[in-house]
């Protein structure tokens, strides 16, 4: 991020998108082969379906790349409350702020949408030890963790963010 080339955030979510989730997701080496195409079909299905979809994103550019991106929806059945399902740096990026800046303008979105909460949930791997902290630092609590959810040895923990 330059004065030249500042980080941009937009919600039109563009066929493109497609590539850039798999693109950024696979830069990263934190999600399993299974996992990658699970966030290419939550922008395919907005895609298709739009707002109905429950799927909103907000991506970030740098000098018209897409470097990073958010994806969070409404949990049915409640009041106000919200799934962070994906937020993703591509790994060339990480390090220099974009993260905090990208939670930051999802919990704005979330809260214009009538969000009471959002729930992140990440392994409990130790590769997973700077995204523990990375929500530890946007103010999300835990509420709750499963061991052995993904499979033996990989816990999942349930961060919350009160609004």
């Amino acid at each position: 991020m330059t004065e030249k080339n500042p980080l941009i955030f937009r919600t039109e979510v563009r066929e493109e998108d497609i590539e850039n989730v798999r693109s950024i997701c696979i830069s990263t080496g934190f999600f399993y082969d299974i996992e990658i195409p699970v966030a290419v079909e939550l922008v395919e299905e907005r895609l298709r379906s739009g707002l109905s979809s429950g799927y909103y994103f907000i991506f970030a550019e740098i000098g018209g790349k897409t470097v990073a991106y958010a994806c969070y929806g409404p949990i049915a059945g409640t009041e106000g409350g919200f799934d962070l399902y994906w937020i993703v740096t591509y790994n060339d990026y990480r390090g220099q702020g974009i993260g905090n800046r990208l939670i930051e303008e999802t919990h704005k979105a979330v809260r214009g949408m009538g969000g009471r909460f959002l729930v992140a949930e990440t392994s409990t791997l130790e590769k997973y030890t700077p995204t523990r902290h990375f929500y530890d630092r946007a103010g999300y609590t835990v509420e709750a963790r499963i061991d052995d959810f993904y499979k033996k040895g990989d816990g999942k923990v349930f961060f919350v963010k009160r609004f």
